[in-house]
């Protein structure tokens, strides 16, 4: 305990005795000499004494206090140089540098990216022109910046620890790996001059797979928070003015891409702070691109469980059940999730095909929904009785423009009609409402569903993303069925100029899919076909209504 409370003069001396001792050929001084140096110690450091402090001469009078003291103010602890090496478990094959004790390298073995190699989660771009991830963030910088300090390396087994100090720097970092986990533990310190310098641990410059189509726009600094239960994402723009900083009882915070994380889990309960960065990188494109990034910890120790890896279902529960949250499912979480869960059952124990997965789930969506197409087909034949005295009405104000008061009793005199006739006139949009949930449904559940990452159907190299040939075939046939989805519909009461437009729905929703994951085209062509099939039932069994019949009504709206 008497250590602890040394003068500030007596740390100067000591420090000054260990500088003066690497001057004569030691090179790491925190541990004690052999017991046969003293003398020569003592000898060797009088003069530097006698210089610095005289008053600190009773100090040379009895060398062994002196030679304890360093395990209190630590000397240099570094490597004489560079050097890189690797951790492989069953899961990882981590690159280390004991350069700033950094990550070069993180790959995934079990996973592939679009060129078929193991899944680098390091953006390659990055290195040089951001910090390498686990480099250490201050808000309040120390003399030596530790991310370009040499750090000595002790390796045991799966474990590392990095250790460095200038004599008043201490930096401690540790990774230990599990064999067969995707969790790894990750601890830092930092003091300066004896004092827990709070920091964090950065992950920038992009993260996850960076060979798919504009991965830019899939990563995101999330962070858990439990006081409101909710998921927090931000990317690059938030970050646009400068770095933004977060802090709460965040259950875990990270990095993601679309289906990748790396996020923290604290090892115990209290405050935790995030920031999000935006780096620009070159992209593989060409040019620079703003990348987002993450910086998790704030304290002097930081203690973490660290994921890295697939955002799975079955593997996040089983990791830490707090890890679920991680996957988003959207406003139809009601929808999406059982969609989810009966297509991934369908595929594993069923078709082993996600493509015909998605065919089969969505026939029989589509034939769930049947009654109401035969309920819109109903609604529109009533229509087409009604449309004589729809016609007299919007003749008699054919003139009367938009902004006229008349136009409203046009409105009432229609809706009078549709009420006493017992028409709903939006009866036959029905359908199309009721498949917009299931529409963004399937649209979460190709987001977030790494199962279907990678999955192939026929021509189809990945579901999860838009088709590789020149010419996307999925959009095109889309824009036929809508044609013709159209064309077999009735449309009563629709202008003709109006039916010209609706002419044009089909290519501006070809377009809107053009850009959108295969297997969500899929979905919707699939949707079409059975459409198509069952609008062809509808129009064979259905008789036209007999033109008297339709005659009557006009003859009634008349009087």
């Amino acid at each position: 305990m008497e250590k602890k409370e040394m003068s500030m003069e007596t740390r100067l001396l000591l420090a000054f005795l260990l500088m003066g001792l690497v001057l004569f050929g030691t090179q790491y001084l925190y541990k004690p000499p052999p017991a046969a140096k003293p003398p020569a110690k003592a000898q060797s450091s009088e003069p530097a004494q006698a210089k610095t402090a005289p008053d600190a001469a009773p100090v040379t009078k009895t060398p062994a206090p002196a030679v304890a003291e360093p395990a209190e103010i630590p000397g240099q602890i570094h490597a004489d140089k560079e050097e890189t090496f690797a951790i492989d478990t069953d899961y990882y094959h981590v690159e280390f540098s004991n350069k700033g004790a950094v990550v070069r390298s993180w790959v995934l073995k079990a996973y592939k990216d679009r060129n078929g190699k193991p899944l680098e989660l390091v953006n390659p771009q990055a290195p040089g022109k951001v910090p390498a991830p686990f480099s250490l963030a201050f808000k309040n910088p120390p003399a030596t910046d530790p991310n370009n300090g040499l750090f000595a390396v002790k390796r045991t087994g799966n474990d590392v620890e990095f250790e460095y100090s200038d004599g008043r720097l201490l930096v401690k970092k540790s990774f230990a790996f599990r064999q067969k986990s995707y969790l790894v533990a990750v601890r830092s310190e930092v003091t300066d001059n004896g004092t827990l310098a709070p920091h964090t641990l950065e992950w920038r410059g992009g993260f996850g797979d960076q060979t798919i189509s504009n991965a830019a726009s899939t990563e995101h600094a999330v962070y858990y928070d439990q006081s409101n239960s909710k998921l927090y994402e931000k990317d690059a723009k938030e970050a646009k003015n400068g770095p933004v900083s977060f802090s709460g009882q965040f259950s875990y915070a990270g990095i993601e891409d679309q289906f990748f994380a790396a996020v923290f889990l604290p090892e115990k309960p209290g405050p935790m702070e995030i920031t999000v960065y935006s780096d620009s990188v070159p992209a593989a494109s060409g040019g620079d691109q703003p990348r987002v990034g993450a910086a998790v910890g704030g304290d002097g120790v930081n203690a973490f469980s660290l994921f890295v890896g697939p955002k799975d279902t079955d593997l996040l529960g089983r990791v830490d059940k707090k890890l679920e949250s991680l996957i988003d499912w959207g406003w139809f979480e009601i929808i999406a999730k059982p969609l989810f869960l009966v297509m991934n059952w369908t595929a594993d124990h069923w078709i082993h095909n996600w493509g015909w997965t998605i065919i089969l789930v969505t026939v029989a969506i589509t034939m769930l929904l049947f009654p109401l197409r035969i309920s819109s087909m109903k609604s529109a034949r009533k229509m087409q009785r009604l449309q004589p005295q729809i016609k007299a009405i919007n003749e008699k104000y054919k003139n009367v423009k938009l902004n006229d008061p008349r136009k409203q009793e046009q409105n009432e005199e229609l809706m009078a009609l549709y009420k006493r006739e017992g028409v709903n006139p939006v009866g036959g949009c029905l359908p199309m409402l009721i498949q917009l949930p299931f529409l963004y449904a399937f649209y979460r559940v190709l987001a977030v569903s790494i199962s279907l990452r990678g999955a192939g159907w026929l021509w189809v190299h990945d579901l999860s993303q838009p088709e590789t040939l020149p010419i996307r075939m999925l959009p095109v046939i889309l824009i036929i069925t809508q044609f013709l989805t159209q064309k077999m519909t009735p449309a009563p009461g629709v202008d003709p100029s109006q039916q010209k437009m609706m002419m044009f729905m089909p290519l501006v929703l070809g377009y809107m899919f053009y850009f959108l994951p295969s297997g969500l085209v899929l979905y919707y062509l699939t949707s079409n076909l059975v459409g198509i099939l069952q609008q062809w039932i509808l129009n064979r069994g259905a008789t036209p209504a007999p033109a008297a019949v339709e005659a009557k009504p006009a003859a009634k709206r008349k009087k």
